[in-house]
């Protein structure tokens, strides 16, 4: 044989081999897509995987059972479904109020009776996001917002304040837009994920740094009332109404595993 015909046939060979290789990958690929998706093509599993994930909601950190006896021996009158009833809202209400753009002010009615109530920390919160949104030029959306589930994920006693953390498992559709292009996220598809909400109690608000967290003030003098149970203003003497030890304050919320908020 000819040294010009045994170079002729070497890349011949070489091609060949590619492609007996390549169908050897390629049928593995199918035998792996089959078993683990059900389609032969990787690419139509990966879609449908997607598609599921999309639709399956978090598991949340649920620690409800642990904590909630000790919240109810620390507060008697602590009632867990009306908490996680007012943590979902007012979840849900911050997000459409970033996804408006609108002042946040007054996206939930509080009932003035209530035992839960927003901070202005909270509220600031969700305004700051606002105009940080606005100064980028940038429109954050939410939509079809779904809350599957509510657990405690933590409680924890500190100095002057208890801290009560819920961990809720959403739903919904989030993406950035600017200039009319998405620069984050996805319009089409939905995005499972957790948010923490913090919920605190002021037991003494000079220990925990607080301001006069919940605006109690003397009726008479105007000064600050900072004694829980107080009866009497310590400046001039006159009855106050006692600061309402039930009361628990909507202090944060943040998606978790993400960033703050």
């Amino acid at each position: 044989m000819s040294s010009g015909i045994i170079l002729w046939m070497v890349p011949v060979v070489l091609l060949a081999a590619v492609l007996v290789g390549a169908a050897v990958v390629m049928q593995k690929i199918k035998r792996f897509s089959r078993g683990v998706f059900g389609t032969d093509s990787l690419a139509e599993g990966l879609e449908r995987q997607a598609d599921e994930l999309a639709l399956t909601p978090k598991s949340v950190s649920a620690m409800t059972r642990i904590f909630a006896p000790q919240i109810q021996k620390d507060f008697p009158e602590f009632h867990l479904e009306e908490f996680e009833d007012k943590v979902e809202n007012v979840l849900v209400a911050a997000l459409q109020a970033i996804s408006a753009g609108t002042s946040f002010a007054g996206g939930i009615s509080e009932n003035a009776e209530g035992t839960v109530k927003l901070s202005e920390d909270f509220k600031l919160q969700v305004e700051n996001r606002i105009r940080e949104n606005q100064a980028s030029g940038i429109r954050e959306r939410y939509e079809q917002i779904t809350v599957h589930q509510t657990e405690i994920a933590n409680y924890t006693k500190q100095k002057g304040k208890c801290v009560i953390t819920f961990q809720s498992a959403v739903g919904h559709l989030h993406y950035k837009e600017k200039e009319g292009a998405v620069t984050e996220g996805d319009k089409n598809r939905l995005g499972q994920t957790k948010y923490n909400v913090e919920v605190m109690y002021i037991q003494n608000e000079a220990l925990a740094g607080e301001d006069n967290a919940f605006g109690t003030t003397c009726p008479n003098c105007g000064a600050p009332v900072t004694n829980l149970g107080a009866m009497y203003c310590e400046y001039c003497g006159s009855a106050v109404t006692p600061v309402n030890v039930k009361v628990w304050s909507v202090h944060s919320f943040y998606e978790v595993n993400y960033k703050r908020l």
